[in-house]
């Protein structure tokens, strides 16, 4: 059996609730309307030893993306201004492009590869970028 961890994504409905109390009791932490451990569980209803027990095992697959950086493949159409208007697409979610890149384009489609410092979920950038006529295929290569 393999050492590596690995990931899966679960519909929330599927979670036993123990996850889910860990997740709020966490936010309840990071938002400040908890100020410490203690009080969170005590408001979620666990025990501290579940929330110690699953803390760094579970959190929400967009949310805990936030505020770091992500790289994104994409196709886009070799058509004047489709690059342009991702850009600016990206610019109105106030983020920070780290790095791009484009190949040359070949049977009218270039490849792209940016790495952006996000502050939303990453599904919201990808229905940005997504949204931009003639972009194709969007794939998250990497998070921090």
């Amino acid at each position: 059996m393999s050492d590596k961890v690995k990931y899966y994504i679960v519909d929330r409905d599927a979670l036993p609730e123990v996850f889910l109390s860990v997740v709020e009791a966490k936010k309840l932490i990071e938002t400040g309307k908890a100020s410490s451990v203690q009080e969170a569980v005590e408001k979620v209803g666990i025990s501290r030893s579940s929330f110690y027990k699953y803390k760094d095992s579970i959190s929400p697959f967009f949310e805990s993306s936030t505020g770091k950086a992500i790289t994104l493949s994409m196709s886009l159409e070799d058509k004047p201004g489709i690059l342009s208007k991702v850009l600016n697409q990206i610019s109105t979610t106030k983020s920070n492009l780290l790095t791009i890149n484009q190949t040359i384009p070949i049977n009218g489609i270039a490849n792209i590869t940016m790495s952006i410092q996000i502050l939303e979920p990453i599904n919201e950038y990808i229905e940005i970028i997504g949204g931009v006529q003639g972009v194709h295929d969007i794939r998250i290569l990497a998070r921090e």
